[in-house]
């Protein structure tokens, strides 16, 4: 039972049982009992949002690195407060780290099952990823299923946490709604490595395949569908709610699927080649090589009237 779960469990009126025996049971800290969270600052946000651009262009800086160009920039940055923020959104440097082979003594990693394989129609690989979206006062975090070969997005979810439940109910809605793959592929994130989310999986019979650690390329389509999110509505809106931020993503990620034609699956939408619609020619070998900046965007497809049909 998550924590949250247990604290609600905690009755204040019970008459035989006091408050701190009850943390007890419920093996609980008291003081998480009464903590009221503090809202993040305005400067905090701010640094967040440029650490998020910077991991962008460039995902190979560490927080040594990152602190170094956020004081060239101006912010009042060490070394440890870069750690700190990287670590809250879930960001690290993609460079190999030395031990990769040592994991969470309950997570079970499983090996990377993508090398070398051709993969050559829809639901033979998904694939899924989290990323840090951010707010004009605060931020939520965005996972999406995708499947490989077409680039389609299947299933998508927003979270005020890093909790796991996002994760496998985005998990759940993509097979629901389009079966089940061979093979589903993700990084090594504690979301990913839980019981639970491979339960999902394992209860299926899907193959499990993850990243090398610090290996975002292993991901890459969903890395760049990360980028395309941000650089075409998210850094151009402010989300006032998670609603907002809701609706925001949804309609862009409707448009991704719906409209944006890709140069790797022969200027087709993913819709079109997932669903079985001329699947002839999909480049998934030179794909991550190519330019996407030449494609339409959002913005310029709404500007032309376009409907953007959500997902």
């Amino acid at each position: 039972m998550k924590r949250a779960a247990r604290l609600a469990l905690v009755d204040h009126d019970d008459p035989a049982l006091p408050v701190a025996a009850q943390c007890r049971l419920l093996k609980v800290a008291r003081s998480t009992l009464y903590y009221q969270p503090v809202p993040v600052g305005s400067d905090e946000l701010a640094v967040m949002r440029w650490i998020d651009e910077l991991h962008l262009e460039y995902p190979f800086y560490g927080s040594r690195r990152m602190a170094v160009v956020l004081r060239g920039d101006g912010w009042v940055v060490n070394r440890k407060r870069a750690q700190r923020l990287m670590r809250v959104m879930g960001l690290e440097a993609i460079y190999q780290k030395p031990n990769t082979s040592r994991s969470h003594p309950d997570h079970k990693v499983y090996p990377y099952l993508l090398r070398g394989l051709i993969i050559d129609r829809p639901n033979q690989v998904w694939c899924a990823d989290i990323t840090y979206i951010p707010m004009a006062k605060g931020f939520v975090y965005l996972v999406a299923v995708m499947d490989w070969f077409s680039r389609r997005v299947l299933a998508w979810r927003l979270s005020i946490t890093m909790e796991t439940d996002f994760c496998i109910d985005a998990l759940r809605e993509a097979m629901d709604r389009h079966g089940r793959p061979e093979i589903f592929n993700t990084d090594q994130g504690v979301q990913f490595t839980s019981a639970a989310f491979l339960d999902e999986l394992s209860s299926q019979g899907v193959r499990i395949s993850m990243d090398g650690k610090g290996r975002f390329l292993d991901n890459i389509f969903i890395e760049r569908l990360w980028r395309s999110l941000k650089y075409e509505e998210v850094y151009i809106k402010a989300y006032g709610s998670v609603a907002e931020a809701r609706q925001g993503t949804g309609g862009w990620l409707g448009f991704y699927n719906e409209k944006r034609p890709h140069q790797a699956l022969g200027y087709r939408t993913p819709r079109a080649v997932h669903e079985g619609a001329a699947c002839e020619y999909v480049d998934n070998a030179s794909a991550s090589l190519r330019d996407a900046h030449a494609l339409p965007t959002y913005s310029q497809a709404h500007q032309r009237g376009k409907e953007v049909i959500m997902y």
